[in-house]
């Protein structure tokens, strides 16, 4: 049933299906009729790609590279990319790569889809047949899976480009440590493929299988770590008066930098400090000349992390010279906060929820305070990045349905009912985010 209503100020178009209810506007930030009336066929040609796709994801996930080692994962997407036709510029990051799908109707809008690829240098220990092959290394995160959704969803464009635009596939190394984002970036990323905005999405343990987890502003949090050096004077274990004891001034700045939270932030600011690793001396009779402290810091604000970086200095300083000690900070900044920008989280908003219906999205979720390098992109270009469900929290072990292990754990796996999902909200943003003419 269609219902049209009409005004001075512009018209409104009320669709109401088996599949689907949505309002459409005249503001140009609103979704195209056009786009989110074929779900019926999308999920028809992802259900006949399954378990296609399936065996791809599972390969990848027996074959887990680190960060800008993916190699054959990068050599993978290429040749699945060429092998239908869509155009294919590689080595960007050493072993990123971007497709280039581009719509019936040229225009000059573009969007950028992410998906990252590395895995995590953790032993597995899952049992099933497409365990990880490789010692120490396993796709812990569900990056396998992330490329997946990406690969299908490009697949699916490829055949069906009734857009007007470019639709840039962005495939990239070296999320977990090295800064693949940023390498990127800085090998030219917006340059040679300007794009209008830039989504992400990561797999969410915790969140129900195939539900959405939206908001706009900060959802992860930034990364930074600390390392402290106190310096004294040596001595005999037997004789402290003869040393300038760096164990007692460490002791007391480990405490007081539990303060720094607690009653130097606003009570409704979240951050995390903690103390991670605690290095002094190596033998039981001897007082160190020196020690260090290493901690990790996480914020979703940056006049937090500023105020946060201040305290741990101006605490390390003067607790260590009131021990006749002195000390050296190095307070390192990683990844910032992934915050999300306004317009565009209120359009995947609305894509997701004329796709999946309302009682599968979830607006109110909380941040993480996990981290995540696509924050460089959304410091340079507005977008979006969403949670998609990996199924509620579970023990290791626990058989895969509608449960997951959480994410870096070592039982952690993929769910593959998330590719056709993911995939089909890929497919939707790009067509409803450029419309034909």
């Amino acid at each position: 049933m269609i219902h049209i209503e009409l005004s001075c100020t512009g018209f409104s178009v009320a669709i109401v299906g088996n599949n689907y209810a949505f309002t459409l506007g005249s503001r140009s930030r609103n979704l195209d009729m056009r786009a989110l009336m074929n779900t019926v066929e999308i999920d028809q040609t992802l259900n006949e790609w399954h378990e296609e796709m399936k065996a791809l994801r599972h390969d990848l996930h027996s074959h887990p590279e680190l960060a800008f080692q993916e190699l054959r994962t990068s050599s993978l997407i290429k040749n699945k990319l060429t092998q239908w036709n869509i155009e294919v510029v590689s080595a960007i990051a050493i072993t990123g790569v971007v497709g280039i799908i581009r719509g019936q109707q040229p225009g000059s809008r573009a969007i950028g889809l992410r998906a990252d690829m590395d895995a995590l240098p953790l032993k597995e220990e899952n049992t099933f047949a497409h365990a990880s092959v490789h010692e120490n290394k396993m796709h812990g995160c569900g990056h396998d899976g992330h490329v997946l959704m990406l690969l299908a969803a490009a697949r699916y464009l490829a055949t069906h480009n009734d857009f007007c635009g470019i639709v840039y596939l962005i495939f990239q190394p070296a999320e977990e440590s090295g800064g693949g984002a940023r390498k990127m970036m800085a090998e030219g990323l917006f340059e040679l493929f300007p794009m209008d905005a830039v989504f992400g999405m990561h797999n969410w343990p915790g969140l129900a299988l195939g539900h959405f987890g939206i908001k706009p502003g900060p959802i992860m949090a930034s990364t930074n770590y600390f390392h402290i050096t106190v310096k004294g004077k040596g001595a005999h274990a037997a004789m402290p008066q003869l040393s300038v004891d760096p164990v007692v001034a460490i002791a007391q700045l480990a405490l007081a930098l539990q303060t720094v939270v607690s009653r130097n932030l606003n009570p409704l600011s979240a951050a995390v400090l903690s103390i991670t690793q605690m290095n002094v001396g190596n033998a039981h009779n001897v007082i160190p000349a020196a020690g260090t402290l290493v901690g990790s810091v996480r914020t979703l604000t940056l006049d937090v992390l500023d105020l946060i970086e201040k305290r741990v200095k101006e605490l390390s300083l003067t607790i260590s010279s009131a021990f006749g000690c002195e000390a050296q900070v190095n307070f390192v900044r990683n990844d910032p906060p992934t915050i999300n920008h306004a317009d565009e989280t209120e359009f995947c908003l609305g894509v997701l929820k004329s796709t999946f219906g309302e009682d599968e999205i979830h607006t109110e979720i909380e941040p993480s305070m996990a981290a995540e390098d696509f924050s460089w992109m959304l410091l340079e270009k507005p977008g979006c990045y969403i949670w998609i469900g990996n199924g509620a929290l579970a023990q290791p072990g626990a058989s895969h349905g509608v449960v997951s292990c959480a994410l870096h754990n070592s039982h952690y796996d993929f769910n593959d009912r998330l590719i056709d999902i993911g995939a089909k909200y890929w497919i939707q943003l790009a067509l409803a985010k450029l419309p034909n003419q």
